[in-house]
């Protein structure tokens, strides 16, 4: 996911994307305990969404 394209969803919008990312990011984990993951580098890469989300939604706070 794009800056950009979090750029232009609102608050609630990105709080969402935030709690399913967050979901999927726990599921992930559950998958690399037991083994199951098959693509480890999604770990990484939600991991990211994630910090991407928090920032701009730090940006639209202080805004």
């Amino acid at each position: 996911m794009k800056a950009i394209e979090l750029r232009s969803k609102s608050r609630d919008e990105l709080s969402q994307t935030l709690l399913e990312l967050s979901r999927e990011q726990f599921n992930l984990r559950m998958q690399k305990g037991t083994g199951q993951l098959a693509k480890p580098s999604q770990v990484k890469a939600v991991r990211k969404d994630i910090a991407r989300i928090n920032t701009i939604l730090s940006e639209l706070a202080r805004a």
